[in-house]
């Protein structure tokens, strides 16, 4: 049956209590909000919105009407105030007169700078003119999964004048920019009474003399399509019904973990892509049905749909009742190429003499039967996005086919519209990625001081990082933390005891399975112990064995078996110690271990260079503050062999270094991010000490 009106209408968010007071252009970003804070109205980025104000001319001093609208590549959602463009008016209407044209209309995009009010730098869009020339106060502009399954529904006029009468007109698709602003406005002048129009393909437009009244009608006339849908579609089965089962959620997230890597190396070949994956109801639904396939290869409608999208999606062969995944996994070169072709086929047929070069020909939408929805991205919040922009897809297709026949927008136009050189011009001046942009790490130890500043200074560089240690309390806290810094798309944990084999497979599948793999671990869980060697008893240092040891062979393999399946390389930093190399009294459990772990790690390097998987240790030495294993017994054992007391110890340490100075957790996070980033890409089976300088510990 059909679910996507499953849930209530819309609620009417306005409050008239927080609204008092408020300027009009404050109006603006507050309607602005509500609207953008339920992606049943929009999505991400997705409309705009826009009031004309009366300001004071900074040169004249005279009142001007300035129209203040959502700015490039803003989301009505989050925006600030400085998220909106600001323009004359009186300029915006003198352009008509340098209009050339419909063949001439992007041109119109240069003259927008020079209708700025008050020097404001965030540039306008090309949907300003669509906001200028209606000629009310304020305008909204949205794409309602609700409206789009009538736009995109072969009879949309007629739908649209069933549903709405009168009240809201009807407007053939028309590519955004200046020529559709001016058919709003003679919409406007030739339907008075109108409060908005439907946009074929597209959206939804509303209009009104004051703020509140304009979102009042928004939300109505949303929920009067919604309401229209469900009474037509009630009962009746979505999609044509179902074709397939869904997989139980263990089983779902078990095919991802080994599906996810496999087209991740595959996608990245220009870039790193980081992965999301969704098995939501709503696209269980869709990758289970009858009619999925047709659907999925008309593509989507909405051009923000599109632009996030691509083309079409591309439907792996997996059969849930067969569970033929490796059948899968084998055959995905071949599905992967086949897509990369059928889309450079595409790009033949439909570009023009000046159309940008061919661009990156993978899919960003994976549809998998029984399983769920996989996007790759190049971060993870642009593959979330994107699967959110395709569940909106999901949710007008199935109401579209159910009343109507649902059409995607025809080839040319969607080209049109992806290859624009206004939207090539807008990548162009996208900033340069970051040093780890794309890249997803591990870190064991990751609650602890070293592993909490490595996985800060990776995402401070564009990474996105699984923190992975044995104490849930601790763990929770970093990960707040990161999180609250970072956001929360790019950072997971995860509960491991790096001595369980079961426990770190299942890591290193959940990093899989929430961004599609990974290219950098780093090992750095720890224990310390400190006893005299006949004080030490087979159980501590068996202990120290199965963590510093065993451990970091258990999560090397893991990552070395993920990173092949990936073929993509990879980088795997050991964080070892100062008595790896130099050996301490009282400390012979540990520092064996550690000279293991140091050997470990020459090996490794010398198994993974075939594969671009690079091995490198980080030497730390007497990192106090914030570490975990200073904590407790160890602190007070090391105070007591070298005869000080536990303020002094960290004294004692600097004075004994070579430079004089104490080692900190962001030093060593220093030395992992060096051997993470290509700058050490030539490097491989290295040692860099971080110790302040001990001449034992020197490795020639």
């Amino acid at each position: 049956m059909l679910k996507s009106f499953d849930n209530p209408l819309l609620d009417n968010r306005w409050d008239d209590a927080a609204a008092k007071g408020m300027s009009e252009s404050e109006l603006l970003l507050y309607r602005s909000n509500i609207l953008g804070s339920d992606k049943r109205v929009t999505n991400y980025g997705g409309g705009n919105t826009s009031a004309k104000v009366m300001e004071t001319d900074p040169l004249t001093g005279e009142e001007v009407e300035v129209l203040w609208v959502k700015g490039s590549g803003g989301d009505i959602g989050s925006i600030k105030m400085d998220g909106f463009a600001t323009l004359y008016m009186d300029k915006l209407n003198a352009l008509k007169s340098l209009y050339r044209g419909v063949e001439y209309e992007d041109e119109m995009v240069g003259y927008l700078p020079h209708c700025t009010f008050g020097l404001n730098p965030r540039a306008a869009s090309i949907d300003t003119p669509l906001h200028a020339y209606v000629p009310r106060k304020h305008v909204d502009h949205v794409h309602a999964d609700a409206i789009i399954a009538i736009a995109a529904s072969k009879n949309s006029k007629e739908l649209t004048q069933e549903i709405f009468g009168d009240r809201i007109g009807w407007l053939p698709w028309k590519r955004p920019g200046y020529e559709l602003g001016l058919w709003l406005e003679k919409f406007c002048h030739d339907n008075p009474d109108a409060d908005g129009v439907v946009l074929e393909s597209h959206g939804l437009f509303t209009w009104a003399d004051t703020a509140k009244e304009c979102y009042d009608t928004t939300i109505d006339v949303i929920n009067r399509a919604t309401e229209w849908l469900h009474e037509r579609t009630s009962g009746m089965p979505a999609f044509g019904g179902a074709k397939h089962d869904s997989l139980d959620k263990t089983e779902r997230r078990n095919v991802v973990a080994r599906l996810m890597p496999a087209i991740r190396g595959f996608v990245s070949g220009n870039q790193h892509m980081v992965g999301h994956f969704d098995d939501s109801p709503a696209v269980l639904e869709f990758v289970n049905s009858q009619n999925m396939e047709d659907l999925a290869v008309l593509g989507t409608s909405c051009p923000d749909h599109f632009l996030r999208t691509k083309i079409r999606p591309l439907v792996v062969d997996f059969n849930p009742a067969k569970g033929n995944l490796d059948e899968v996994l084998t055959g995905l070169p071949a599905q992967i190429e086949s897509y990369r072709e059928d889309y450079a086929a595409y790009y033949e047929r439909c570009k023009h003499d000046d159309s940008p070069a061919l661009r990156d020909p993978n899919a960003v939408v994976y549809l998998v039967p029984g399983v769920g929805m996989i996007t790759f991205a190049k971060d993870k919040a642009t593959a979330r996005i994107s699967g959110e922009f395709y569940v909106n897809a999901i949710n007008v297709m199935r109401e579209a086919s159910a009343v109507s026949e649902y059409q995607g927008l025809p080839e040319q136009e969607a080209f049109d519209i992806e290859y624009w050189l206004l939207e090539e011009a807008k990548l162009q001046r996208m900033p340069k990625p970051k040093s780890l942009a794309s890249r997803v790490a591990l870190v064991t130890g990751g609650a602890g001081g070293i592993g909490a500043a490595t996985a800060q200074r990776y995402l401070s560089e564009g990474a996105c990082v699984v923190l992975a240690d044995i104490d849930a309390d601790n763990l929770k806290v970093a990960q707040d933390s990161l999180t609250q810094s970072y956001g929360k798309d790019v950072v997971r944990s995860v509960v491991m005891d790096v001595t369980n084999e079961e426990a770190v497979a299942k890591a290193f599948a959940e990093a899989a399975v929430e961004f599609g793999g990974i290219d950098i671990l780093v090992s750095n869980a720890g224990i310390a112990s400190s006893a005299p060697v006949e004080e030490t008893s087979l159980a501590l240092w068996n202990k120290n064995m199965e963590i510093l040891s065993t451990g970091y062979f258990l999560v090397s393999r893991e990552a070395f078996r993920l990173m092949r399946a990936q073929s993509m390389g990879g980088s795997i930093v050991f964080v070892a110690s100062k008595n790896g190399l130099a050996a301490s009294p009282n400390a012979s459990a540990y520092c064996t271990a550690k000279a293991s772990e140091i050997h470990l790690a020459r090996c490794l390097a010398l198994e993974g260079a075939e594969a671009g998987i690079r091995v490198n240790v980080v030497n730390p030495d007497a990192v106090l503050r914030g570490s975990k294993i200073w904590e407790g017994e160890w602190l007070d054992q090391r105070a007591s062999t070298y005869g000080t007391d536990k303020d002094g110890l960290e004294e004692m340490y600097r004075e004994r270094s070579m430079l004089k100075r104490s080692v900190l957790p962001e030093d060593v996070a220093e030395a992992c991010y060096f051997f993470a980033a290509e700058t050490s890409s030539k490097s491989t089976g290295n040692i860099l000490n971080v110790d302040a300088g001990n001449v034992q510990a020197f490795t020639r």
